[in-house]
């Protein structure tokens, strides 16, 4: 092994941060240690250290119910033995491997205990405006910033030192096309995030374009009575695969699935979820203005779907290709590398 461990605390909210850690340290075999709710399942040229689940909820609505949290704390709930527990093994873990490094995909309660235990971070930046100052103590604490988006997903807002900070890597976590083939499918692809789209939107559509086969991927519930072109196959273990062969997606503009369809250079039918600091409406609106995809506010009714997807065919692949860096996993884990190692 080539110079010292590497921790990278993974976040359980959402798809895109396991895919990023998995991508990251395989590039690296025998440095990282994935840390992290869930990771124990993971398979790669790692360790994994599994973490008791700290939610409140059956989700993840980052409210921790306190009210008199510290301004640099974003989830800190009183008397949680999952927190409890979580903070004690990362805590025994940095003690034990003496890290050289922890990267944090993401929480800034992690990154400041690992400052407190004498280790330096880099800090994975979602999109989004997040000059909070829980955010802004986590990006002022860390070595570096590591963003998994284009520059061109950027708030307009963003303070000069978190940009001059911030190292842009697109394409983490995804995979390469699955080939010339493409399957004659509109893809209807979802995150562990959720979504507001409901079984009833999807049947409607799929109805009123029934030379189109629709398939839909990820958690979302299914309609009572599906016509004959819909097939909601729930989730699935290589959504980048078949979004690779897709004649369209659609989807949100989370982390994962945008950059599995800028990876494949398919056809994009956008339609950003709500999420915490506008993160996926600000990466929207990089595809919009760059012409990388049909981006839409909302769900459109049935009736306008044979002319959208029309409109997603006719778009220039080359655009929402911009949006992808096949060397992204690469040369993230060598700039961490350089940071560990300094």
């Amino acid at each position: 092994m080539n110079g010292g461990q590497i921790g990278y605390y993974v976040h359980h909210h959402g798809e895109g941060h396991r895919r990023r850690a998995q991508a990251i340290a395989a590039q690296a075999p025998g440095r990282f240690t994935l840390i992290g709710t869930g990771v124990t399942g993971l398979f790669g040229p790692f360790e994994v250290l599994e973490l008791p689940d700290d939610r409140s909820d059956g989700g993840f609505s980052g409210e921790d119910g306190a009210a008199d949290r510290p301004d640099a704390l974003h989830y800190a709930p009183i008397d949680h033995s999952g927190v409890r527990d979580r903070m004690r093994l990362i805590a025994a873990w940095i003690a034990e491997r003496r890290p050289a490094l922890m990267v944090v995909d993401v929480s800034v309660e992690v990154a400041m205990l690992a400052r407190l235990c004498a280790t330096p971070t880099v800090y994975v930046r979602l999109a989004g405006a997040r000059w909070d100052p829980a955010h802004l103590d986590a990006f002022r604490g860390a070595k570096a910033l590591l963003a998994p988006f284009d520059p061109r997903c950027e708030a307009d807002d963003v303070p000069d030192w978190v940009r001059a900070k911030t190292v842009y890597a697109s394409g983490l976590g995804s995979f390469p096309p699955a080939g010339n083939r493409t399957d004659n499918v509109v893809l209807v692809a979802f995150g562990r995030g959720g979504s507001r789209i409901t079984a009833q939107d999807i049947d409607e559509a799929a109805r009123a374009t029934p030379d189109r086969r629709w398939r839909v991927i990820g958690r979302v519930e299914r309609p009572t009575q599906a016509p004959s072109n819909l097939d909601v196959a729930g989730w699935v273990d290589d959504a980048a695969d078949e979004i690779g062969v897709a004649a369209v997606v659609v989807g949100g503009a989370g982390d994962g699935v945008l950059a599995a369809v800028a990876a494949a250079e398919r056809p994009f039918v956008c339609i950003p979820e709500d999420r915490p600091f506008a993160e996926q409406h600000a990466k929207a609106a990089a595809l919009d203005r760059a012409g990388a995809a049909v981006v839409l506010s909302r769900w459109p009714s049935a009736s306008a779907w044979p002319r959208v997807l029309q409109q997603a065919e006719a778009l220039d692949h080359r655009r929402i290709a911009s949006f992808h860096d096949a060397n992204g996993a690469g040369s993230a884990a060598s700039l961490i590398e350089r940071w560990a190692d300094r």
